[in-house]
Order: structure tokens, then C-alpha cells, then sequence
């Protein structure tokens, strides 16, 4: 897949762009290692999910985009090593001149290859899978796929989390139900966001428990040593009905 790649910017914000005025990721230039847009704040809230401390240190990342996310876990979790699975070798090219990607092969290894073959044909497990792949038309190919997500499953350690970036569009359900039937059912529909994205997380062995208090003071101190701020994601999710008595599960 080769597509054109572009920058613009807009009141202190670089935002990229693959050959349409859609964005595909974004970086407020006076705070390169902040999460900008907010579903990738989103996708963060997999540090919620999981006792803090010594997780994750395994990520695999399908979709560089801007770098985002993987710059913010390369900053806030030094434990952390970091694969990046992009496609598009001008991606990266981009991201290292304009975005900020460090330049650090010890923890952070950016392969120039297919996301699904990648997971298909390796055999390591991570603590943490995001995929966030999407063509200039924000179509997501072969990242939609029962095989790609059967590949995931495959690919985490007994405490990993995948998570995935959806668009509510036509075809939604049937990438819930894809990753429903992946995962034996093991997975959660994160409310939607205001900007239209869904993140749908599911997990590996060992079983997501969390009741909203939980939730409360793991944002709080995750926003204490990061400024990542997912209150509103632990407000949309008591919204829905998760409480102390109703934990967060699948």
C-alpha cells in the first residue's frame, strides 16, 4: 500500500494527513509527547485495565501514523520495549522528521512491513496489541479480519490486552462480532467518544475485573505521572453502568 503522505497545521497543531483532508494523527507542537487527538487518549485506557506497575512491558503497535501513541509509552514507560508495525516506509520517514519519533532501535523498533502478515507469521507475545491501520479512504483492510484477529489473540501474553481503533460506520457490528468470536467473547465496547470513534478492548488469558473506584484512582494517578487525563472515559463508562457492584469485566 502506498499512498501519499502530507502535513498541515492549524493553530499550533501539525496534523498528518494520507492524501485526503482526513486526519491521521496529530501533534500539538509545543507538546510533542501528548496524546492530541482524542481517541488515542482513548486507547490509552488500557492502563487502567491492568494493575499498575511492571505492565506493559511488551507493545506491539499495527499503524505509526504520527507516532503518538507509541512516543507517549516510549516517555511515560521506560520499561517498556515497543515494536511498530507500519506499512509505508514514507510513514516513517515523516514521523522522525516532523513528528518527533525518537530514534531509539533498543526500545523502540519500527519494522516496515503488513501489520497482518507481521502477526501471522511471528511467534513473540506482547502485553499490549493497538491497531490503529487505516488507507487514505479510512478503510482498515486486512486489520478487519477474522485471521487478524485470531492473530492477536494468538500474539498476547496471558495478561495482554489488544485494543483496536473502530469507526461507527456501515460494518461496525460486524467487526464487533469479529472480534467477539476471536476472543471466545472476552472483550468490551468502550462507549463512543464525541469525535465518533470506538475502541473495543479484549484480552488474553487472564480475565479484566475492574470496579469504577478502581477506575477513578488509576486515572488520577495515571494523570499525576503523565497528564493523560481519562476521566471522561471513567465518566462515559459509569454512564453506561459500571460501578463498584457492576465492575468492568470480560
Amino acid at each position: 500500500m502506498r499512498h501519499s503522505v502530507d502535513i498541515s497545521e492549524a493553530d499550533g497543531v501539525r496534523y498528518l494527513h494520507f492524501g485526503s483532508e482526513w486526519v491521521q494523527g496529530a501533534m500539538r507542537i509545543a507538546r510533542p509527547w501528548s496524546l492530541e487527538l482524542e481517541y488515542t487518549r482513548e486507547m490509552m485506557a488500557a492502563l487502567l485495565l491492568r494493575k499498575p506497575g511492571r505492565w506493559p512491558r511488551s507493545a506491539l503497535l499495527i499503524g505509526l501514523g504520527a507516532g503518538s501513541l507509541a512516543k507517549f509509552l516510549y516517555r511515560h514507560f521506560p520499561d517498556c520495549r515497543i515494536t511498530v508495525v507500519e506499512i509505508n516506509p514514507q510513514v516513517e520517514f515523516v514521523a522522525r522528521q516532523y513528528f518527533r519519533l525518537p530514534d531509539d532501535d533498543q526500545r523502540l523498533d519500527v519494522r516496515i512491513a503488513c501489520g497482518a502478515d507481521y502477526l501471522q507469521q511471528g511467534s513473540r507475545r506482547f502485553d499490549l496489541i493497538l491497531s490503529d491501520g487505516f488507507d487514505a479512504a479510512g478503510r482498515p483492510g486486512m486489520l478487519d479480519t477474522a485471521a487478524f484477529y485470531q492473530s492477536a489473540r494468538a500474539r498476547l501474553t496471558d495478561s495482554g490486552l489488544f485494543c483496536v481503533n473502530l469507526l461507527r460506520e456501515k460494518g461496525f457490528q460486524r467487526s464487533v462480532d469479529r472480534i467477539e468470536a476471536a476472543f471466545l467473547g472476552h472483550c468490551r465496547v468502550f462507549p463512543a467518544s464525541p469525535d465518533g470513534n470506538t475502541i473495543v478492548f479484549a484480552r488474553g488469558e487472564q480475565a479484566v475485573e475492574v470496579g469504577l473506584s478502581t477506575l477513578q484512582a488509576r486515572a488520577d494517578e495515571l494523570r499525576l505521572r503523565t497528564r493523560l487525563n481519562l476521566r471522561d472515559t471513567v465518566k462515559r463508562l459509569q454512564q453506561s453502568g459500571i460501578s463498584d457492584e457492576a465492575p468492568l469485566s470480560f
